[in-house]
């Protein structure tokens, strides 16, 4: 009964890590329109988050040192859900901008300690981190999903739409408060302190930013990719979310095979070379529906193990937390400048092609440090 109180906890922690980014994006043109919102502005609301769960990443070590790990997760918690539900309050751009800060603060916070929250309560089994990576791709495929259709069904409202989401958060909460009344958890005294010097973990960081620019360059330009082949707008629209509802089975499926046979440095290089496969395709102008489905495999194997590699590289949930930490810094820093260097390339070349290009590069360059991180250490520690 524990072990799923402690599933359950964190499949419902991770659900809440994306619902306040991905909710946004199907109404933006809409917000635009109805807020007057300027496209800059509209863009800080999905760039933000992202650009925050990077440079506020290491506070969750120094906060979990001084708090408690589970206690800083209930604050992340906290943070994401208020920020949701205060979007319901008042209808506005500065509230808009204030709560997408104040929800990627919290994201940026449950991100790696969720990590060593796996690594203290399931040391010898990594692959449970297949259930924080597909919860949190399912959260985000229910919001990008449903947002079109709530907004539709409540008669155009904006406030409602975005701030219904908290529900989420209110269950979380109520789940995780059961951590708050655990008096056991005694104050350490070793302090987190982030790998910078250690070469792994500067490794992981640049695979996770390379992972993360591919990821979300493909979210953020798939269906303009799809229209700029002569899709219609419905139909480019559906492969944003035949992307998304991919990854689930594959993040949950992937981590579990990792951890039984080992073999780490195949699947990584695997998932890589479906993304690489994928954008081949679109370079060639062939049917986009295997494209999606090669890139979907691809990125929904390499996301959960990102995630899987601060576990099992260290040896207790304060390394843990700290590599992820240090990784997803840097990683959700350098992934939130992907899209903005594809529509870069794309307004000055006028056309697809080199931006594809350029991610063709990025995804070579990341199965090179693929190669260099899947050493011998991570080969034994995936195959326990």
């Amino acid at each position: 009964m524990r072990k799923f109180y402690l599933l359950l906890a964190i499949f419902i922690a991770a659900l809440n890590l994306r619902p306040i980014l991905t909710s946004v994006a199907p109404l933006l043109g809409t917000m635009q329109s109805d807020l007057g919102m300027s496209g800059l502005t509209a863009s800080l609301l999905t760039t933000l988050p992202v650009l925050c769960m990077g440079i506020f990443a290491p506070a969750a070590t120094a906060l979990s040192d001084r708090l408690g790990l589970e206690r800083t997760i209930v604050i992340a918690l906290l943070l994401i859900t208020g920020g949701t539900a205060l979007r319901g309050i008042v209808g506005s751009v500065t509230i808009l901008v204030v709560t997408a800060l104040v929800g990627g603060i919290g994201i940026s916070l449950a991100g790696p300690l969720l990590s060593g929250f796996i690594k203290k309560y399931f040391p010898t089994k990594p692959g449970i981190v297949s259930i924080y990576s597909a919860s949190m791709t399912v959260g985000a495929a229910l919001a990008s999903a449903f947002s079109i259709p709530i907004y539709d069904r409540s008669h155009h409202s904006l406030t409602l739409t975005l701030s219904c989401w908290a529900i989420l958060g209110v269950i979380a909460l109520l789940i995780w408060s059961a951590f708050l009344r655990n008096k056991a958890e005694q104050k350490r005294l070793v302090r987190s302190r982030l790998p910078i010097r250690n070469k792994r973990a500067i490794l992981l960081t640049l695979f996770f930013g390379f992972m993360a620019s591919m990821f979300y360059s493909i979210t953020a330009w798939i269906s303009p990719i799809a229209h700029s082949f002569g899709y219609s707008p419905s139909s480019s629209a559906v492969f944003l979310t035949l992307f998304t509802i991919i990854q689930v089975p594959v993040s949950l499926i992937v981590p579990g095979l990792v951890s039984r046979f080992g073999k780490r440095r195949l699947f990584l290089v695997l998932c890589s070379v479906f993304e690489l496969i994928g954008i081949v395709m679109l370079l060639f102008h062939l049917p986009m529906l295997p494209a999606i489905i090669c890139l979907g495999i691809g990125a929904g194997g390499l996301f959960p193990l990102a995630l899987m590699l601060p576990i099992v590289e260290t040896n207790t949930s304060e390394e843990a937390g700290a590599w992820a930490a240090m990784s997803q810094c840097g990683g959700y820093i350098i992934g939130a400048f992907g899209p903005l260097l594809v529509g870069t390339i794309h307004d000055y070349s006028g056309s697809f092609h080199a931006a594809l290009l350029t991610m063709l590069v990025i995804i070579v360059a990341m199965i090179g440090v693929q190669l260099l991180i899947a050493g011998k250490k991570a080969e034994e520690g995936a195959g326990s």
